[in-house]
């Protein structure tokens, strides 16, 4: 029987390629903050963060694809800002869940972030069943939510699939990703020459659509997180090489020594945007592979890799 969908965060960077993509199998509720430019099967979510009553919304509703979130936030403006990703990441997270068991829904897919893991690796790849150590207000509010969505599993009944991406490359790309890219299209060379020693796992949109869709109504897609990476993990040369080409540019490089960019980070307080451009992070997805009987297809980003 074909399940309906609602996908919260529907505009945002993940959900306008997500809605679209399960469409082709079903009916999919795009759920949106504003009511522009709406077809007949979007529907308008208050502030999740001001605990609406979403019974109308979730009215029929099989599943839910909780993609919304407080990310990507390149400029502060406080000091402390993880109160506000609590607020957003694990409250409304936790709001909608809960609205949802009333509503009648059976399961709840939550994107979470590999960031629950930790932000490097050491040459042994992020697993499933590692401990978490979250280095960030976001990946702290995203683990916060976790544990509050397996004790409403626990109490409810609730089937709760929790996704944890690396870093998602795409078309029109959001946070750091963005302003590289904004450059890469404006021609100006990048110091990242030399930058082909780390190793980065990644996902591409396309591939996260397809695990997300399978994790809508696998029977073995609840319980432990599922970790989702492509294949082969990149460099950071290789990253942009790879968004530059989606876009059917060229990446420039300037040939700067690594040891250079990154003390030059490290004094100007950067350290995560070290840690994030020249680091390790690699993610093993075997058991994913495994459990779900799931491999990540061929993707454009990746068609000549090989």
């Amino acid at each position: 029987m074909t399940q309906t969908i609602l996908v919260t965060g529907a505009a945002g960077f993940l959900g306008r390629q997500l809605v679209p993509f399960l469409r082709r199998d079903g009916r999919v509720l795009a759920g949106m903050r504003t009511t522009t430019a709406m077809d007949t099967d979007s529907v308008a979510l208050e502030d999740l963060t001001d605990t609406p009553d979403l019974e109308a919304a979730l009215s029929g509703v099989n599943c839910v694809v909780h993609c919304a979130a407080r990310a990507h936030i390149l400029h502060e403006t406080v000091d402390d800002p993880l109160p506000l990703f609590m607020r957003a990441n694990r409250d409304a997270t936790l709001h909608l869940a809960r609205q949802a068991v009333g509503a009648g829904v059976k399961r709840f897919v939550f994107i979470s972030s590999i960031g629950v893991n930790g932000n490097q690796t050491d040459g042994t790849p992020f697993r499933e069943t590692d401990p978490p150590a979250p280095h960030s207000p976001y990946a702290v509010s995203k683990l916060a939510a976790e544990e509050g969505l397996a004790q409403i599993a626990a109490e409810t009944g609730l089937e709760v699939v929790v996704i944890r991406p690396p870093l998602i490359i795409g078309p029109e790309p959001v946070g750091n990703l963005q302003s590289l890219s904004r450059m890469i299209s404006r021609g100006i060379p990048l110091p990242f020459g030399l930058a082909t020693k780390n190793r980065r796992s990644l996902v591409s949109v396309g591939t996260l659509c397809d695990l997300i869709r399978h994790c809508t109504i696998h029977p073995s897609a609840p319980g432990r997180p599922i970790l989702v990476a492509e294949e082969q993990p990149m460099s950071t040369r290789e990253i942009l090489e790879r968004l530059a080409a989606a876009t059917g540019q060229r990446a420039r490089f300037v040939p700067v020594p690594v040891f250079l960019l990154r003390a030059a980070l490290r004094l100007m307080g950067k350290r995560a945007m070290d840690q994030q451009l020249f680091g390790d992070l690699e993610v093993d997805i075997t058991a994913t592979k495994s459990r779900l009987n799931w491999a990540p297809p061929r993707d454009e980003f990746f068609r000549d890799k090989d």
